[in-house]
């Protein structure tokens, strides 16, 4: 990400790499036209930093579009509790499906 990369000075990930095999090369491109067996871990670090960078910028856009969504007004009660066994019964019921007691 070339914005990222201009706030850190121009640094490039890219390039880092470890030579697995003899010989030495100053640069990945140097090494690959060679044949050199490479482990090239700044690549690694480059698609780290770019998925990081993606994914925040994904989370940011979902927490903006949530706030914007209308919430839900609380809905009215459908059960109460039963005087003598405070269990949850229906608003609308006479008697207690538990214990039978007369519910007014």
């Amino acid at each position: 990400m070339p914005p990222i990369g201009k706030l850190m000075g121009n640094v490039d990930f890219s390039n880092l790499f470890i030579n697995l095999g003899e010989g030495s090369y100053e640069t990945l491109a140097a090494a690959q036209a060679a044949g050199a067996a490479t482990l090239n871990h700044g690549v690694f670090i480059n698609t780290v930093l770019d998925f990081t960078i993606v994914a925040f910028a994904i989370f940011m856009v979902v927490k903006g579009m949530n706030k914007l969504k209308a919430k839900e007004p609380p809905r009215a009660p459908d059960t109460r509790d039963c005087p003598e066994c405070l269990s949850d019964i229906p608003i609308a019921a006479k008697r207690c499906k538990y214990c039978s007691s007369v519910v007014a």
